[in-house]
């Protein structure tokens, strides 16, 4: 944490707004992990329903990105966070009127705004207040908000819904998520320059070379996650295991939280890709340990493992997209990336939910193993441009072609650190 001393005040006050919001956001959001799936099969939903209903999500994932990058690239961060900070407090009010099945997919498709709002509006800004050779480790402390909310939401929501009732549940979540919405209304969004009035924005979908291979990547890890989040809780009651869903979901947390202390300060150093690999191979073997588990013991093993895999990922590729992009176009490339990984999810519960049809759910969790993979063969051949150079950056044995940070310079005296990190060059490390 010692990198945090190094920053100026107004940069560590907004940080740690952002974080105390994150943790309310993801708190919120995960404490209808583990319980949604139940709630649409208690209101008569078959699998397949189950499927169409979690992966609906993707509908408010994906329709919005477009529109939420460019806002947070022409115009504010701060006002893509308020969006979806207010989508997280909004959506679980409409769970509580009614509980007919499509209009519980409805509101689970709303409910998906609020992670393509929080997600872009976070990493951006997170980007915009670290200094570039302490990007990595920044954004890995900044992304425990993840892992600590969701230790904390699915653990609290499941015992609501098993205690209390599904009423109480909906409630709680939504009570957090608008506490959210008044913290991030203390950020203070530091101006960047924007581009010029009469100045033509590239079509959301051209992208650059630097992002197009971690748009498949990213989807195929969505088929896997989409299909991890909509069947653990019916594997496990499917199974007759004796735990409660919700501590997988804490399992992953823990994990989650001791490998992003490690990894993204290890990044900065020894580069993005070598660490990004390893969460992939991680998360195969994660899936292939829930293809196989039948006890308390076993469920839990594979939750530690998801979250080392997935902790590594998300923030890395977060990284990864900001050091082959600029401030100005920040928004729209992380988003770009992302649609790939909503996309993912939106078809993993619907699509292997219809293969699980008078089958064991057990099943769909082969399929997971299988794209896992894939993700982490993509990534080996065309994370870098041509197969060779991406299989020694995805080995930690080459440069990233396609870094577009400014080349480290020798510290002067007296020099000091400017505000705005992205208008000056690095002043530590070495440029890998």
């Amino acid at each position: 944490m010692r990198v945090f001393g190094q920053l100026q005040p107004a940069q560590r006050r907004n940080l740690s707004i952002l974080f105390i919001a994150g943790l309310l956001f993801w708190a919120s959001l995960s404490s209808l992990l583990p319980t949604l799936p139940l709630y649409v099969k208690d209101a008569g939903g078959t699998s397949q329903q189950v499927g169409l209903v979690m992966g609906a999500f993707s509908i408010g994932l994906l329709a919005p990105r477009p529109w939420l990058g460019r806002l947070a690239d022409r115009h504010s961060r701060q006002i893509v966070l308020l969006i979806g900070m207010g989508v997280v407090g909004l959506a679980p009010l409409g769970y509580l009127l009614f509980d007919w099945i499509p209009w519980i997919a409805l509101v689970r498709a709303f409910q998906g705004i609020s992670i393509a709002a929080f997600a872009t509006g976070y990493v951006t800004l997170v980007v915009d207040f670290a200094p570039e050779e302490k990007r990595g480790e920044i954004l890995g402390y900044m992304s425990l908000v993840n892992p600590i909310g969701a230790a904390i939401g699915p653990a609290l929501g499941g015992f609501l819904q098993e205690f209390a009732g599904y009423g109480p549940l909906f409630l709680f979540s939504a009570l957090l998520g608008w506490v959210g919405f008044l913290c991030t209304r203390l950020v203070r969004e530091q101006r960047r320059q924007q581009p010029g009035s009469l100045s033509v924005d590239p079509p959301f979908w051209t992208g650059s070379p630097g992002v197009h291979s971690l748009i498949l990547v990213m989807f195929l890890v969505g088929l896997a996650f989409g299909t991890q989040t909509t069947f653990v809780a019916l594997l496990i009651q499917e199974t007759g295991v004796s735990l409660n869903a919700g501590l997988f979901y804490t399992a992953v947390a823990f994990a989650s939280f001791g490998v992003r202390l490690l990894t993204g300060w290890a990044s900065d150093r020894y580069g993005r890709g070598l660490f990004i690999s390893m969460s992939l191979a991680t998360y195969a073997l994660a899936m292939g340990i829930l293809l196989g588990a039948n006890s308390s013991g076993a469920f839990l093993l594979a939750g530690v493992v998801v979250g080392a895999g997935f902790g590594t990922l998300i923030p890395l590729i977060s990284a990864l997209v900001a050091d082959r992009s600029g401030p100005t176009e920040r928004g729209r490339l992380f988003s770009l990336v992302m649609c790939g990984f909503d996309l993912g999810i939106g078809l993993g519960g619907p699509v292997l939910g219809t293969l699980a049809v008078g089958a064991s759910y057990r099943s769909v969790f082969g399929y997971s193993v299988l794209l896992a993979l894939a993700a982490l063969v993509c990534f080996l051949v065309f994370s870098n441009g041509e197969p060779a150079a991406s299989l020694r950056f995805a080995l930690g044995l080459g440069p990233d072609r396609f870094d577009r940070r400014q080349p480290a310079i020798p510290q002067q005296p007296h020099d000091s650190v400017p505000l705005d990190s992205e208008s000056s060059p690095s002043i530590v490390g070495q440029r890998r």
